[in-house]
């Protein structure tokens, strides 16, 4: 396509796009169930659209979305059970990981770096291992999915610079034993960095709820740093991702001087530079609407539903769990899972199998009805 030499009305590119997106998925179309996203909250889009011009990476310019991040970044903290946090809203899961990275890297004093993982992890770390020369030592899981920590001890060694475990892996939900991986980060002396981008907001309120799930968060000594996604289940707008550090020291280890700015020279830990203040204006206003009674009455349906679907597979000829549910996600192989995905794609369903099982991930959009015609549509074609 050439760059056009004469524009078009703004009713014609209008038009043009909604024949274009009319083949996109979306949150409202009730066939959306193997994201990790949602349709953002109606107060954070009406946000997110008046502020839509506020810019995180000239942050001079912006001393009041600025002011608002620090509020957000203190309420993120908070709820992850520390008393003063430092860190960003970023563009994403992404992000933050490669972040907690390269802060362990670049407080270490190695020049072979290693970083130990579960398999399960997500693969941003294999964008982070790449891009700051770190090498990636892959731990074993158990039959439950959670790793192996005796397999992580056996793999320390003096090139180790950080380990990570997973609250809410991407595949099935699971909550790897932090709290064994935090004493064993103690004990040698290696931070742990927890990548909670999809549990961070929902293991809080799960647990007020009574669900037994390990503590994950700053609770933990060994707990360095945490990933936790505002755009996943916090209903916030897409980019909304965010890193907390423990300590100032990680963040100023990735931070850099950016000295020729509107708003006058800044330290610059993001890997973004332009940012977009409006998703941070965002997360603020949701989680000053909502509050932890609010988010825990979404977590509350979300996980009844969830248990009540696993119950369903159970009852269904030539389908079966993959594992009990944890969090809201529910994984299930059957009988010839890919003729069984195909099938359902043709029904219009948004899931994918391609770990070896079919992902239901149970967000706020997901609705009691859409399971139902989904249940009706897995049985037909089973």
């Amino acid at each position: 396509m050439k760059f056009p030499k004469k524009g078009l009305p703004q009713e014609t590119i209008l038009k043009e796009l909604e024949e274009v997106t009319s083949r996109d998925l979306s949150f409202s179309s009730g066939r959306i169930l193997g994201s990790m996203c949602t349709m953002p909250h109606e107060l954070a889009i009406e946000v997110f659209c008046r502020y839509i011009d506020r810019n995180l990476g000239d942050p001079g310019l912006h001393p009041g979305t600025r002011k608002i991040e620090e509020e957000v970044i203190g309420m993120l903290s908070d709820l992850l059970h520390l008393e003063r946090g430092y860190g960003h809203i970023v563009s994403g899961g992404t992000e933050a990981n490669i972040l907690a990275v390269r802060a362990f890297r670049n407080l270490s004093d190695t020049e072979k770096p290693e970083l130990i993982l579960p398999k399960s992890a997500h693969f941003s770390f294999i964008k982070a291992g790449e891009m700051l020369g770190v090498k990636l030592v892959w731990a074993e899981l158990k039959p439950d999915y959670t790793v192996d920590v005796k397999d992580v001890e056996a793999k320390i060694n003096d090139n180790t610079i950080g380990i990570v475990g997973i609250a809410g892996t991407t595949g099935l939900g699971v909550v790897d034993d932090i709290p064994a991986l935090s004493d064993l980060a103690q004990d040698y002396g290696i931070p742990l960095h927890v990548d909670a981008a999809f549990g961070g907001f929902v293991i809080p309120f799960a647990k007020a709820l009574g669900y037994e799930i390990p503590d994950f968060d700053f609770k933990l000594r060994g707990v360095k740093s945490i990933t936790i996604d505002p755009h996943k289940m916090g209903m916030a707008p897409i980019p909304a991702g965010g890193i907390i550090f423990r300590r100032k020291k990680y963040l100023k280890a990735i931070s850099v001087l950016a000295p020729y700015l509107a708003g006058g020279k800044v330290w610059q830990a993001t890997i973004t530079g332009t940012r977009p203040g409006a998703s941070v204006l965002a997360v603020w206003a949701l989680i000053k609407h909502l509050g932890f009674e609010g988010y825990m009455e979404i977590v509350d349906r979300v996980m009844k539903l969830s248990r009540w679907f696993a119950e369903e597979i159970k009852k269904t000829p030539n389908a079966w769990l993959v594992r009990e549910p944890v969090l809201n996600i529910v994984s299930f192989k059957t009988k010839n899972l890919h003729g069984v995905e195909r099938k359902l794609k043709e029904k219009g369903w948004g899931i994918s199998a391609h770990r070896g099982y079919i992902r239901i991930v149970f967000m706020p959009h997901v609705t009691r009805e859409m399971i139902e015609e989904f249940l009706k549509d897995l049985r037909e074609v089973l």
